[in-house]
């Protein structure tokens, strides 16, 4: 029968070395004084009270037998199977013995229920019937308990630790209001009339009418469309609005309840200044990047395609060095400026495959190939010192999707031979979310080397594993 270990600990075959050294238990039970019998016994101690932990002395131990119990205070965490040989006499004893395998192993919630999982001890031979307890019902499949995966930085692979800077923000402070915008490497946007209709029949509801809607019935159907929007609105009014919104973002000014402790003197000379160059990215954009698909342009005048433009711009908008500005620096978090590959150390019931030039010992596979795939390229290429998989890594880039603030998680950091630290993503298909996570890593990216306190970043997308060699190549060779 087996319990659940909901409320108890293990998976992993409980404890074993082969055997316990059957010298150190002679001598640990020798009557000779002149055998070390006290420093014998400390060692075979050690190794009881230690089984199944990692680094200790009885961290290989697979199996154990005890001829009476084992006793209170034991606490080896990955029991799975209890089998009792001999009779029992006490109920104490029964639940005692039991007690061995529930502890569990694993207290990291699942992400998705945000609850433990569950785990179970097989227990044979023990009367405990009026032991309260949660089993699986006995023609019922048992649950997937699956091994978990040991994640963690190896200590003998500290030459190859990566150190990333926790960014929660950036530091864009303007001294005499001087932007600039790099609008060709700007996300472009694409209307969307087959998700967002620019017409639409209608017809009043006339009585009652069971089932699904339908045409029929009394009444006309009427055409509503958006003309007489088009014949009283412009598209450079919608320019003004956005480059209006976007100003006052840059001067930290809210529309409806602007800063108390600002000055709006100094607010109104900044936006006086600001937005004729903010106007000129704004027009710049909607020229080169916006696909209108046949779509009258007064469609972008719709909230969802104003805050999407507002979005990119501000990510793209940077202080202009060249005219004596301080150039985008990143906010680091307070607590823990820098991250490590060192602080991962995680258990995953997710496959998992095995690294050499990483600091962390296994990549976890998310898909049957693409992280396959690219960890093959990353091993194989001669560019790449080192490089882990940001999996429980810490790096998160924040940017902003619809007016809701997100963090993204790039699959990889890189680094190459070179001494350049390259964030790596893996990715086929592109929404328009992934569009602004690419642009919020290139900021993020751009404010880092500013900082220059850890070397060089760069930032690539590969959207075929299989090609990722080359790309590094291209990469390499481009920076000289």
């Amino acid at each position: 029968m087996a319990i659940s270990k909901k409320y108890g600990r293990g998976r992993e075959f409980l404890a074993q070395k082969e055997l316990i050294d059957s010298k150190m238990l002679a001598e640990a039970e020798s009557e000779d004084p002149n055998k070390n019998r006290s420093q014998a016994a400390e060692d075979l101690r050690q190794i009881v009270a230690t089984i199944g932990k990692r680094g200790h002395p009885g961290e290989q131990i697979r199996c154990v037998v005890s001829v009476a119990m084992l006793n209170e205070g034991w606490d080896a965490n990955n029991v799975t199977h209890i089998l009792g040989l001999r009779a029992f006499t006490s109920q104490l004893l029964c639940e005692q013995v039991v007690g061995r395998g529930l502890r569990r192993m694993n207290y990291t919630p699942d992400p998705e229920t945000g609850l433990l999982t569950e785990e179970y001890v097989d227990v044979y031979g023990i009367p405990f019937s009026v032991i309260p307890f949660r089993g699986r019902t006995t023609n019922a499949r048992a649950p997937d308990d699956k091994p978990k995966n040991h994640v963690r930085a190896l200590s003998d692979r500290e030459h190859f630790e990566i150190r990333f800077p926790v960014v929660e923000g950036y530091a864009f402070a303007l001294q005499k209001n001087e932007i600039k915008a790099d609008i060709e490497s700007t996300e472009p946007l694409s209307l969307q009339p087959e998700i967002n209709p620019t017409a639409l029949y209608v017809k009043p509801a006339v009585g009652y009418e069971t089932g699904a809607p339908s045409a029929s019935g009394p009444g006309t159907v009427e055409l509503q469309d958006r003309e007489e929007y088009y014949q009283t609105t412009h598209l450079q009014a919608i320019k003004f609005g956005i480059a209006h919104r976007i100003v006052h973002k840059l001067v930290g000014d809210s529309q409806t309840a602007p800063d108390p402790d600002s000055n709006p003197k100094l607010r109104l000379l900044s936006r006086h200044r600001l937005f004729p160059q903010v106007f000129r990215f704004v027009d710049a954009y909607v020229k080169d990047k916006v696909d209108f698909r046949g779509c009258d342009p007064c469609e972008l005048g719709q909230e969802k395609y104003v805050t999407r433009i507002v979005e990119r711009l501000m990510t793209a908008i940077q202080p202009d060095e060249t005219k004596g500005e301080i150039p985008l620096l990143p906010i680091l978090n307070r607590y823990a400026p820098i991250g490590t590959s060192a602080d991962v150390d995680f258990l995953t019931p997710r496959p998992c495959t095995e690294t050499l030039r990483s600091h962390v010992n296994q990549v976890v596979l998310d898909t049957g190939t693409w992280e396959r795939a690219a960890k093959f390229r990353l091993e194989q290429s001669e560019l790449v010192e080192c490089y882990v998989r940001n999996d429980h890594l810490g790096l998160g880039i924040p940017y902003e999707h619809d007016g809701v603030s997100h963090l993204y998680e790039p699959d990889f950091i890189v680094r190459l031979t070179n001494g350049v630290h390259l964030v790596l993503e893996i990715k086929g298909f592109e929404p328009d979310q992934v569009h602004a996570k690419h642009a919020a890593a290139r900021r993020w990216v751009s404010a880092v080397n500013n900082w220059g306190k850890l070397k060089k970043w760069d930032f690539l997308v590969c959207r075929d594993p299989q090609l990722l060699g080359q790309e590094l190549d291209q990469l390499v060779a481009s920076e000289g």
